[in-house]
């Protein structure tokens, strides 16, 4: 879908009726984009159709950053705003902002800029840190991850961005850096990560895998306290979906579930969940902290492996219980 300026629509034969009819939608002052499908956009479509229109209008040394970048690179985003875009120029002065646009006025180096499809936009590296040093922490951490998980940076890369930045928010973003973890498969998984953290749980082993005292594989788990006896599980939609899309019907989803809790607390481990609307509340990690005090374990009945690669199997289709 693409944004189209008033002049060169004008040029193409179209008439301002036109564009002010039903067919086209206004994406900003002077900027059109044709209405068919865009009732069905999410918020990150729609912000890149508002990236795109204020981008042609801007000067072409401007690069698209910040959280618009993050949206250009796809990656997770939680309690964000999407409404004003972010670009950088690099200059020491100029600076602004309205309710459509913030233009940054910071140093930016040419191996900082990427283009994707059409876009200039900062590298993953430089959105990650750009948003570390002016995000609160738990926001900061999501993009992280999910930077991490989806293999758009590393974080040797993520260190040397860190070096080269100054200034406010750079301690903010060290504390960012010394955080995210790839390991963590959705943003709820990383904003409970955080809650964990400042709550002063012990780190959990992540994606950590469970087996038998006869290395037969149980499950993978999102969280494990191994000096607890705990097993934590998030319990996202798009695990279920995922299922659900193989062509598993939702009861046997259900039922699999269920099988795999059992056999997890057969061996020893107490588990607790939670659900994205308890993210907001201290009800799970109150749960949680009820269950370690109970669940200490004095022997353990299960064994378990920091990875799927540490298990002496193909992680890929491992022996069922």
């Amino acid at each position: 879908m693409n944004v189209t300026a008033r002049w060169r629509a004008l040029a193409d034969g179209y008439t301002d009726q036109e564009l002010h009819g039903g067919g086209w939608q206004r994406v900003r002052r002077g900027y059109y984009v044709e209405s068919g499908g865009t009732a069905d956009l999410t918020a990150g479509q729609q912000h890149l159709l508002r990236v795109d229109a204020v981008a042609q209008a801007s000067s072409p040394d401007a690069v698209i950053s910040h959280v618009s970048a993050a949206v250009v690179h796809d990656l997770d985003l939680w309690a964000t705003p999407l409404t004003r875009v972010h670009l950088i120029r690099n200059r020491a002065t100029g600076g602004r902002v309205n309710s459509q646009l913030m233009l940054h006025s910071m140093q930016i180096a040419p191996d900082e800029v990427v283009r994707v499809g059409d876009r200039r936009v900062t590298t993953v590296a430089r959105t990650v840190i750009d948003l570390a040093r002016s995000l609160p922490f738990e926001q900061a951490v999501v993009v992280g991850d999910s930077a991490l998980r989806l293999g758009k940076t590393t974080r040797a890369q993520l260190a040397e961005q860190l070096a080269r930045s100054s200034g406010p928010g750079t301690p903010a973003a060290r504390r960012v850096v010394d955080f995210v973890d790839g390991r963590s498969e959705s943003p709820g998984e990383s904003r409970s990560r955080v809650g964990l953290h400042t709550a002063r749980f012990p780190t959990p082993e992540l994606q950590a895998c469970v087996v038998t005292p006869n290395q037969k594989f149980v499950a993978r788990v999102d969280f494990l306290f191994p000096e607890l006896g705990v097993i934590g599980e998030f319990d996202g939609l798009v695990k279920y979906r995922d299922h659900l899309r193989s062509g598993q019907p939702p009861e046997d989803v259900v039922i699999a579930e269920k099988a795999r809790e059992d056999a997890l607390r057969a061996l020893g481990w107490l588990v607790v969940r939670w659900t994205w609307r308890e993210l907001g509340t201290s009800t799970w990690l109150i749960r949680l902290a009820r269950a370690a005090e109970i669940g200490r374990p004095t022997r353990r009945l299960g064994h378990w492996y920091p990875k799927p690669t540490d298990l002496p199997y193909d992680s890929q289709s491992p022996e069922p219980l």
